[in-house]
């Protein structure tokens, strides 16, 4: 006979509505009398939260008035008067905080990048669309002419002259070509660093040249491939070319100091969008620049916890030693503390290119003819899907375009075959062009999907026009084939690549609407319903915390998000526009605009300009997938 506990006696009682009967039940079943005595003893002091509604997510009880939290847990849910008659003689104050507000469960960033995100967000930003920041919102770029307008303004407001500039967020197809002598009309004393939107690029101006000591000559000792993609006059420098110029200028644009302001900068900016739970996959490989970034999230003042997933794309290129791989992977565990945490076995492989660059794998040619990349080469990833499937790990795969997608099922169902698993929960990555009879497929192998529906937000109606055509574009990220075939998926956003705010990801996948206006296969848009548990309770699913996180059910974490209006019943238009007063993390109120101002204490000198070269190195090894 099984244990009573409190956790079961309370959830029988809130089921059973005040009556005795649904308790009786559960005695009767599961305990006996010593069991009852054992679970009546005293117990500490509850609170319960009132609220205009509750949205659970658990399918018994899917809408309450009130919540009973005890030591960062949920005891249960139900109207109040349910509530308080299932705690009894247990003493409990109310807090009516919220009695106009709507508590959802927690948000959960599914898959976003703190150490590229505080990079971003220690700039000045000048992108093609807003962002909503804790300091204020920044405005979408309109033409080249506003951006240079702009950076001049952010040249003229800063004290010290010989402080560097670096922006972040031009985009070329939108705005024209960026060069050097641009950036020239902006100073030609102080260094500026044009960092692109898609993070692939740099442009410098002639201080930052001549800052950097990047000479004609030290270009002339690059590789070929790195000086073809690389301009002197112009100051440009991309792919290969950028990743040759960073030793000479990565300690200009990266400063610890600077970095953990972004980090802070991210903290709140993640905290105002109603986040409670974050993970970065294909964590940070470089010691010194994880101490650092735990030096602002381990602390316990932080609004969400952050689990990160190791890189497993450079664990196994790094050694032929299937056992020395494993251990490598094992021993990151001691890197974290505190609020942030190795996502203990998951690891992160990479199919084909990004979506940004049109650089994803797909059965049909690009309208253009030109060939998408692979990220690792077939050997190796058949090699590190068959090591960590065999040890037993969660393996997330970035896939961006159709035919990826096959050499990623193709490995999954050999290695089921091979070695069968259950509740497996390989995780579909991006999901950005993919064709029906896949999904069928991922179904069959019991995979599920991380998708990021801004794709079609931002890119549907362009690649109608270059690259893919109106019907693959349009039907990118088909989470509604995906929602009907019974596949779990998620919603992320990849930030930086799209703002991490689940509410507008969930306006995104519901409405499907792109820049211009129209909506892009309406057929795959998703219901309120299924959009909030991905990012949620599916969000959870993904990374094995369904247990401990994503709804309001006894026995979880009490991480709430708290909302000015439910998702499920505006209009499915007016979604991104519900308020985030704040959040409750394992029992602690959070409000926007609450949160401890630090100072970054003290932090490496960085006089050899190590950490920002690691720093850079792990940001551009990011952007190379994602861009």
């Amino acid at each position: 006979m099984k244990p009573i506990d409190r956790r079961m006696l309370l959830r029988a009682a809130l089921l059973g509505a005040t009556s005795l009967s649904g308790v009786a039940r559960a005695f009767a079943q599961e305990g006996s009398l010593s069991d009852i005595g054992t679970s009546l003893q005293p117990a500490d002091r509850a609170t319960v939260y009132t609220a205009r509604e509750i949205v659970t997510l658990d399918p018994d009880r899917p809408t309450a008035q009130a919540v009973a939290v005890i030591g960062g847990r949920i005891l249960g849910a139900g109207s109040l008067d349910e509530v308080t008659a299932a705690l009894g003689t247990q003493p409990f104050d109310i807090d009516t905080t919220f009695e106009d507000l709507v508590i959802l469960p927690g948000f959960i960033a599914q898959h976003d990048h703190p150490v590229l995100a505080g990079l971003t967000m220690s700039s000045e930003i000048l992108a093609i669309e807003d962002w909503a920041l804790p300091t204020g919102t920044v405005r979408a770029v309109t033409d080249k002419d506003d951006f240079l307008t702009r950076l001049t303004q952010a040249h003229d407001a800063m004290d010290d002259p010989d402080e560097p500039l670096l922006t972040w967020g031009y985009h070329a197809a939108f705005y024209g070509p960026l060069t050097r002598a641009d950036l020239d009309t902006v100073s030609t004393t102080r260094p500026i660093f044009a960092w692109a939107r898609s993070c692939h690029e740099f442009i410098l101006n002639t201080a930052a040249m001549e800052a950097g000591g990047v000479t004609e000559a030290l270009m002339q000792s690059w590789s070929d491939s790195a000086q073809s993609q690389s301009s002197f006059e112009d100051g440009h420098f991309w792919e290969q070319g950028l990743f040759a110029v960073l030793p000479s200028i990565a300690s200009l644009v990266i400063r610890p100091e600077k970095f953990v302001a972004g980090l802070h900068t991210m903290r709140d900016y993640m905290h105002a969008k109603g986040i409670t739970h974050g993970n970065e996959p294909g964590g940070i490989l470089a010691k010194p620049v994880q101490d650092i970034v735990n030096s602002v999230m381990s602390s316990s003042d932080m609004p969400f916890r952050w689990d990160f997933i190791a890189d497993g794309k450079s664990l196994v290129a790094k050694s032929e030693d299937d056992a020395e791989v494993i251990a490598e992977t094992e021993a990151l565990h001691d890197w974290y503390d505190g609020f942030t945490a190795l996502a203990e076995g998951s690891i992160k492989l990479f199919a084909d290119g990004a979506i940004y660059s049109l650089a994803m794998q797909v059965r049909e040619p690009y309208l253009d003819g030109h060939e998408g990349d692979w990220m690792m080469d077939a050997d190796l990833f058949e090699r590190a899907f068959r090591l960590y499937w065999e040890a037993g790990y969660q393996i997330h795969i970035h896939v961006n375009g159709d035919a990826g997608l096959d050499r990623v099922l193709e490995n999954l169902e050999a290695n089921q075959r091979r070695t069968p698993r259950f509740d497996h929960r390989t995780v579909i990555v991006h999901f950005g062009v993919s064709a029906e009879d896949q999904v069928a497929w991922i179904r069959a192998l019991g995979a599920i999907v991380s998708a990021n529906p801004y794709y079609v937000r931002a890119l549907a109606d362009q690649y109608s026009k270059v690259g893919l055509g109106p019907e693959r574009a349009d039907s990118m990220v088909r989470l509604g084939d995906v929602g009907r075939a019974g596949v779990s998926f998620s919603l992320h956003s990849d930030m930086p690549m799209a703002p991490c705010d689940p509410l507008f990801l969930m306006w995104c996948a519901v409405n499907r609407v792109t820049s211009s206006g129209r909506i892009a296969g309406p057929e795959q848009r998703v219901t309120a319903e299924m959009a909030l548990k991905s990012v949620t309770l599916d969000a959870a699913f993904s990374h094995r915390l369904d247990h401990a996180l994503g709804s309001i059910e006894t026995g979880k974490r009490a991480n709430f998000t708290v909302v000015s209006e439910n998702p499920l019943t505006v209009e499915p238009m007016a979604i991104k526009d519900i308020e985030v007063w704040g959040t409750v993390l394992e029992g602690r109120l959070l409000q926007v605009g609450s949160l401890p101002q630090r100072d970054a204490g003290l932090l490496p000198e960085d006089k050899d300009g190590s950490f920002a070269l690691a720093a850079a190195a792990h940001a551009l090894s990011v952007v190379h997938a994602h861009g």
